[in-house]
This record gives structure tokens, C-alpha cells and sequence, in this order.
């Protein structure tokens, strides 16, 4: 059982489609003045519970609730094999920081990634204090532990993945990779990176260009960048298909097309 603490990400957790159902709401009076104002909970989960600020901040062990937790059950992660059918997902490779993980699922759900994959073990998990940094997003992407990074890697490719890894090393920006289709984005762990087993299961890697003397961003930065290159182009590629359909002469001797007048 976890508390998931903060006004969004208990919005979020009442939220259509969210993976765990709230099973007690607790809240100091502003906090529930909040909820009511937005309708949360109004009609599809337990009374709020009146409490004061250190009463939640005892329930939750953080000083972030903004007045508002839900206890929810365990987090219901995926089989990995459920993120095989994604066009697009997100693995990372020991990223052991919680805000880290949460930053990135934020980034991923937004940039309309189907899921994200973790190692069982050296990672960070989906705790409350991931599900915070996340603003909710965790509780509506599917996520999965899986045992081998590498292997999981070479299951993608297998599905019809392009693996692309994020490396600042790498000879060729991340712009400039070919991020249609079916793609699993990679991104290893702060400051070390990809491990080697992981860099040589990838297709390709691509980098960030950095001016000045820093060397790398923050790999929940890397991962926005990346899943948002990705969105711009498939954007693109949809408008341009799109355009030509458009364009393309109707072949005489045919009626009129669907939504035509005769």
C-alpha cells in the first residue's frame, strides 16, 4: 500500500483510466477546499478525511502534500512483453534516482509513449516519491521490471523496434536519427551512463549537442528531448502523408469518394 501525496497527482489518481483506485482520501481543510473546487472525488471514491498539516505529513513522510494523499494498493506493474506492441518506448538502464524516473514517465506519457521498461534491480522503482516527481503520469503509463536490460533490448528488435541509446559520446545527434516507426529510446544512469552490454544491444546511439563546459544534462532532460524530437517527427511525417493523400489525382472511371456528393 502506498500514499500518493500532491494536489496533481491525486487529481490524476481520480483521474478516468488511472491503474490503482484511491482507497482513503485524507486532507487538511484547504487541501479539501481544493478537491472540491475541482471535483475530485466528487462522485467516484471514499469521503475526504479531515486532517491538519502534520498529521499528513506523518501518514505521507514528506513535507510536499499540498494538503491532499490518497492510500493506494501496490503499483500493478506490466509484463514486459506488454510493451513489445508500443511504437514507442522508453527503457532505462539503472537510473536509480526516483525524481529522475518520475521526470521521465512525466515526459514519456505527455510525448505519447506506449511505455516505459525497468531493471528489477539497481533502479529506481515506482514509489510515491516517483509518482510525485511524475505529477501523476505513473499512475496512467504502463511500466514493466525487467530481469535483463540487453535481452529486453534484443526482444525489441525482434518486435520490429529501432533501438536508439543516449550517449554523449555518440557521432551523430540526436536530431539527426530516424525516430518514426517502431523505437525504444534508452538512457542509462546519472553520470555513468550506458553500461557497455547495454550501448552494444542498441542499433544506434545519438547525442545531445552541448555548448560551454557542460558535459551532459540531466537524464530526464535527455529523455524530454529525445521523446519530443521523436513526436515532432512522426507529427511531420502524419502531416506530410497526409498532405500527399491529399495531392494524389483520383483515379478516373471511380464514383465519388466517401462523404462525396454524387
Amino acid at each position: 500500500m502506498d500514499w500518493l501525496y500532491g494536489r496533481q497527482v491525486v487529481r490524476l489518481a481520480f483521474a478516468d483510466g488511472a491503474k490503482r483506485r484511491p482507497r482513503r482520501l485524507v486532507a487538511t481543510p484547504e487541501g479539501a477546499a481544493w478537491l472540491s473546487g475541482r471535483g475530485v472525488a466528487a462522485d467516484r471514491g471514499p469521503e475526504v478525511e479531515r486532517v491538519d498539516p502534520h498529521e499528513l505529513q506523518g501518514l505521507t513522510g514528506s513535507r510536499e502534500h499540498q494538503g491532499v494523499a490518497c492510500l493506494v494498493g501496490d503499483y500493478p506493474y506490466v509484463a514486459p512483453a506488454a510493451l513489445l506492441a508500443c511504437d514507442l518506448l522508453v527503457v532505462l538502464d539503472e537510473v536509480t534516482d526516483p525524481r529522475n524516473l518520475g521526470a521521465i514517465a512525466r515526459s514519456a506519457l505527455a510525448a505519447g509513449a506506449g511505455g516505459l521498461a525497468l531493471p528489477r534491480h539497481r533502479s529506481a522503482a515506482v514509489t510515491p516519491a516517483a509518482v510525485k516527481a511524475s505529477a501523476g503520469a505513473t499512475e496512467h503509463l504502463d511500466i514493466a521490471h525487467v530481469t535483463n536490460v540487453a535481452g529486453f533490448l534484443g526482444e525489441c528488435r525482434r518486435a520490429g523496434h529501432w533501438v536508439y541509446g543516449a550517449a554523449g559520446d555518440a557521432g551523430r545527434p540526436y536530431d539527426d536519427l530516424d525516430l518514426c516507426g517502431k523505437v525504444a529510446l534508452v538512457f542509462g544512469a546519472e553520470g555513468r551512463g550506458l553500461r557497455p552490454l547495454v550501448r552494444r544491444a542498441c542499433d544506434e546511439l545519438g547525442a545531445i549537442p552541448m555548448l560551454g563546459p557542460v558535459g551532459s544534462l540531466n537524464v530526464s532532460v535527455a529523455g524530454a528531448l529525445f521523446l519530443y524530437e521523436a513526436r515532432r517527427q512522426r507529427a511531420a511525417a502524419a502531416a506530410a502523408a497526409a498532405a500527399a493523400a491529399a495531392a494524389a489525382p483520383r483515379p478516373s472511371g471511380h464514383g465519388p469518394g466517401p462523404g462525396e456528393r454524387a
